[in-house]
């Protein structure tokens, strides 16, 4: 299987290479194993599709899914589009159902309740007056700011995820027409996160949130994964990318974390909530988008469950998930990932939490996975187990 892993990840470097040669999106956003050596980029897209599914013959478990990830992107990125439910399952690992319109209603009376706790009123001016009341930060100070929030909950996450790998952290400011406001990626232990200027009004309760999510979430995560991978061989390929079925872990757990390392702490509590809320709302467009509704209904529809988003962002939001072959299937991990874990969260019980968390920073999880650890949980993806 070592062996196998090692093809892989060659191929994946290769491919990589080839596609930032282009200028197209990164296929690696975070490598667990950095090398010195630079691997040849391959030739075409045609090329590296028959060479995924000669290992995808001889695959099984984690390289299985991981394979089947890859082979489903490079067919959407030559023009292939899969119905997508059958994209989203190969690539993300999970359904995409979408959640009943009662489940919704119920996350909405959560977050409208969270949001009028804080003040905020529900309507056009929602998250206008959510940033208000969070106490802004300039974005030249948004550095520091986060910096401080790591040192804040460093300890309280290593003690719930049992980590104790080390990581370097680099902030950069980015400017890019691009729904992202923070990125992060990195090889090894070292932690690259990006903050896109068009996009960030910063606040010192989101410099909190993007300690938790960012840093500590992503960043601290990784580098665990790569600390164990210089311990020890992994059966599991060790290249991520927001392509493959681990990036419901990544996103669901990253926004949830919050509720787990600050549980008594309102003002992250209200983020939480309303975020899971607006994912849900998104995922529902997600879904009807792909089923052929038209943009009027959709935008009709947008308008009327997110009035604080203008028809520019709604426009964006629309664009993101139906023409771009990696967000049509990346996107869909915010709100499969945030569901499973805020459900996780209101469980009542420690000891699945802690197994959960700690598993979460030894192996990049599937969904699959995640449902082997909490049988019991809610469906990934939405719908019905």
């Amino acid at each position: 299987m070592d062996g196998l892993r090692d093809e892989v990840e060659a191929l994946l470097r290769g491919w990589h290479e080839y596609e930032v040669s282009r200028g197209a999106p990164e296929i690696v956003d975070f490598d667990c194993a950095p090398s010195a050596e630079e691997e040849e980029p391959v030739g075409d897209r045609l090329t590296l599709r028959s060479r995924l599914l000669e290992l995808r013959d001889v695959a099984s478990g984690w390289m299985a899914s991981r394979l089947d990830a890859d082979l489903a992107y490079v067919g959407a990125l030559l023009g292939e589009r899969l119905p997508l439910r059958e994209y989203v399952r190969a690539t993300q690992g999970c359904d995409a159902l979408g959640w009943t319109d009662e489940y919704v209603a119920y996350r909405r009376e959560l977050a409208r309740e969270a949001l009028a706790e804080v003040g905020v009123s529900w309507g056009a001016d929602s998250a206008r007056e959510l940033r208000d009341v969070e106490g802004h930060v300039p974005n030249d100070g948004a550095p520091d700011a986060i910096r401080a929030a790591t040192d804040e909950f460093e300890g309280v996450v290593r003690g719930l995820t049992g980590s104790d790998a080390p990581f370097e952290l680099s902030i950069e400011p980015a400017d890019v027409d691009a729904y992202w406001a923070y990125w992060l990626d990195g090889a090894g232990s070292r932690v690259r996160l990006r903050l896109n200027l068009r996009n960030i009004t910063f606040s010192e309760v989101a410099a909190r949130q993007f300690a938790l999510h960012e840093v500590l979430g992503h960043g601290l995560q990784s580098a665990s994964w790569s600390a164990r991978c210089e311990r020890e061989d992994v059966p599991w390929v060790r290249l991520m990318s927001v392509h493959a079925p681990h990036q419901v872990l990544l996103e669901g757990l990253a926004q949830a974390l919050p509720l787990f390392a600050a549980p008594d702490d309102r003002m992250l509590r209200t983020r939480v909530r309303f975020e899971h809320y607006n994912q849900l709302v998104r995922a529902g467009l997600h879904v009807a988008l792909n089923n052929g509704v038209s943009i009027e209904e959709l935008a009709d529809r947008a308008r009327r469950d997110l009035p604080w988003t203008s028809d520019a962002g709604i426009a964006d939001l629309l664009s993101d998930r139906g023409a771009d072959p990696r967000l049509r299937s990346y996107l869909w991990a915010y709100p499969a990932g945030v569901d499973w874990f805020v459900n996780l969260a209101e469980a009542g019980d420690p000891e699945l939490r802690r197994t959960v968390l700690r598993a979460a920073y030894r192996d990049p999880l599937t969904p699959s996975d995640l449902t082997e650890l909490w049988p019991s949980g809610s469906a990934i993806g939405g719908g019905d187990r």
